[in-house]
């Protein structure tokens, strides 16, 4: 029986770890809210985690995981569902404001991002609404570090490219 609960709580531990972004123990750049919120827990990737639009709780664990900065790449009409700035500032953490729309997808705002990132004292979430956004930077970002076409279009997948991924390889074939 003992050994029973066990597995199973094992098996819970491993299905959280997942869910929160990670599987085989390793760290995933896009993570889950919902899952981080409800653990507790996330592992910045390369000092990033990306992730979609975060509630209050949901910045508490950021904040609680010792993240120095929230970079919001939504632009200023985008409803946020709170006051994000208030929110992160009260948590002891940097909000800055890079807003992106569909036009601001391309290497000038990934070098942005880039310096944004490099500048923070510690761990750092980018988000958006859904990543997607964030993704496409990141995978442009990668480009710009070295990566060839196709590592950094699965670095931004990885950061959560979607719908985005034609405009980055425009970008990527413009360079």
């Amino acid at each position: 029986m003992m050994k029973r609960i066990l597995t199973l709580i094992m098996a819970a531990g491993l299905a959280a770890a997942c869910f929160a972004g990670e599987t085989d123990g390793h760290a995933r750049l896009k993570v889950d809210l919902d899952t981080v919120v409800s653990t507790g827990e996330v592992t910045p990737v390369d000092g990033i985690t990306s992730a979609g639009q975060p509630d209050e709780a949901g910045f508490k664990v950021f904040a609680d995981k010792g993240y120095t900065t929230v970079i919001d790449l939504r632009t200023p009409g985008e409803d946020r569902g709170l006051d994000e700035p208030a929110v992160v500032e009260s948590l002891g953490m940097e909000y800055v404001l890079l807003p992106i729309a569909g036009d601001g997808i391309n290497f000038d705002s990934a070098k942005a991002l880039d310096q944004l990132i490099k500048a923070a004292d510690g761990p750092v979430l980018v988000h958006c609404g859904s990543a997607n956004r964030v993704g496409a930077l990141l995978a442009l970002r990668k480009s710009l570090a070295g990566a060839d076409d196709e590592t950094a279009l699965e670095y931004g997948r990885e950061g959560g490219m979607t719908r985005l991924e034609g405009r980055v390889r425009e970008a990527l074939a413009e360079k």
